[in-house]
């Protein structure tokens, strides 16, 4: 920039072509009648390859506005976790869950400042590698339904439906397996696991409730064990998850909190953190 020269201010849409089912064009209009089209610089950050040249290259007072769903925050913050980012990160939230804006209880149609929920995130390591996440980390037929979902979107362009991919997973597909669990250093076991899940905030899945006592303000995160249970049992519990009233059924669900918590499981299994699907995992370390 020439110097005296006056620096017009820029907003950079960060959008996500994989989340939302093409939700682009309804966002872009958001977001046009909020800055106007002349201040919109767009890209697919799916083809950021360096993102520390990337912010270098925008001024202090330009602004980010990210666009997609649970998955797109998680890319970004790992993305980035090695950065000072001293721009202003917007979320425009249009994924197919939007758990963690239905945890802050944003909306769908203005952008949240994402800044303040990118300090001092859990990490989770898995096979070696360490993620942050800013929902959870989910384990068992949660892992599995993301498998599921992300072989469908490959080959269809219609909405995921998780829920029918549980259902289906409890009758005939998923298999249980028993797991060992540390909180803290302290262990405990457990027989026929279906889920797993370690969380930060409250949501994830599309609105299932799993941890629903656990809060974003905590210096905990929470596991929830279902657990020693058949397949109808499962089925009939299920449904609650969404609720949080599951956490009623104590003979088959199980609530720790602590700062560092491991889940190993006896067969490997699929795993997702904030929905990004890994396959193939014996075991994960969530920390807050």
């Amino acid at each position: 920039m020439v110097q005296g020269e006056v620096h017009m201010k820029k907003y950079y849409v960060l959008h996500n072509p994989l989340a939302g089912h093409g939700k682009e064009k309804n966002d872009l209009e958001i977001l046009k009648s909020l800055y106007g089209e002349e201040n919109l610089v767009c890209m697919d950050m799916t083809e950021i390859v360096d993102y520390s040249a990337y912010f270098a290259n925008l001024s202090a007072e330009d602004e980010v506005v990210l666009c997609g769903g649970d998955g797109t925050v998680n890319h970004f913050i790992n993305k980035t976790k090695h950065l000072n980012i001293i721009q202003n990160v917007f979320y425009l939230g249009s994924g197919s869950g939007n758990d963690f804006l239905h945890d802050i209880e944003g909306t769908c149609d203005k952008p949240v400042l994402l800044n303040p929920y990118l300090k001092n995130l859990p990490t989770v390591t898995v096979k070696g590698t360490e993620y942050k996440f800013i929902n959870g980390v989910g384990y068992g037929i949660d892992g599995y339904c993301c498998e599921v979902g992300d072989k469908l979107r490959a080959t269809s362009e219609k909405p995921v439906n998780y829920t029918m991919i549980a259902i289906k997973g409890l009758l005939f597909h998923y298999k249980p397996t028993d797991a060992t669990v540390i909180v803290d250093g302290k262990e405990y076991n457990f027989k026929k696991v279906w889920l797993a899940p370690t969380m930060f905030g409250k949501y994830y899945g599309g609105g299932m409730m799993p941890t629903p006592g656990q809060t974003r303000e905590a210096d905990q995160l929470s596991v929830m064990l279902f657990h020693d249970s058949g397949k109808l049992k499962t089925l009939m519990i299920f449904p609650s998850i969404f609720s949080g009233e599951h956490v009623k059924n104590e003979k088959y669900v199980t609530m720790l909190s602590g700062k560092e918590i491991t889940v190993k499981f006896s067969e490997p299994r699929p795993l997702q953190v904030d929905g990004e699907t890994i396959l193939g995992v014996t075991e994960y370390t969530a920390k807050r």
